[in-house]
């Protein structure tokens, strides 16, 4: 149970855009795969929580994505409970102590491998940068135009901002079940 909760909030986490060096500023033009590949760079610190019909837990987070590979560490309070998971496009791995060493081709199969439960996990990497996921996704704003909620692929995710930031602080993640209960996933960024 304790593994689920540490998974689910790992593979759920946020986003920060990387700065350039002391370069001058020169206007390429960008096509759309290479400006998603330049977006998907970030290193996000917070705390996730998971909360389902059967159990509930909280960890922190450090999430580093660097294109399509990423890095992310869950621990307890003062560290306890480490668990570390690092994937790239057709592998994915979960290490812990009580678990040991898990492979997975995908981060949704690791998840499910270890906990049973199934959640869109690669969707993330587009939530935390207020983006959606899919071209069906179902889009709500702010009056400033910022994602306030997405829905999509059973999911909806409302997101909240500071003050005139661009992208959020927080996110929750809610999947309705059929007994009229939810999965519920909170995922708090700290700092970007």
């Amino acid at each position: 149970m304790r593994l689920f909760s540490k998974l689910g909030l790992t593979l759920f986490a946020t986003s920060s855009l990387v700065m350039t060096g002391c370069q001058p500023f020169v206007q390429k033009p960008v096509n759309a795969s290479q400006q998603v590949e330049a977006e998907n760079q970030f290193n996000l610190q917070g705390k996730i929580g998971v909360r389902t019909p059967q159990q509930s837990g909280s960890a922190f987070f450090t999430w580093v994505q660097q294109q399509q590979q990423f890095d992310i560490e869950l621990s307890g309070i003062l560290g306890v409970g480490k668990t570390q998971i690092s994937g790239q496009p057709g592998q994915v791995t979960l290490n812990s102590a009580k678990t040991g060493l898990i492979y997975a081709e995908s981060p949704e199969e690791l998840l499910e491998r270890a906990t049973g439960w199934q959640a869109p996990i690669t969707h993330l990497i587009d939530w935390v940068q207020a983006r959606p996921a899919t071209i069906d996704a179902q889009i709500q704003k702010d009056p400033q135009q910022r994602p306030t909620q997405f829905i999509e692929d059973g999911w909806t995710v409302d997101l909240s901002y500071n003050d005139s930031a661009s992208l959020p602080n927080r996110l929750i993640l809610k999947q309705g079940l059929e007994s009229g209960q939810e999965n519920r996933i909170t995922m708090l960024i700290q700092n970007r």
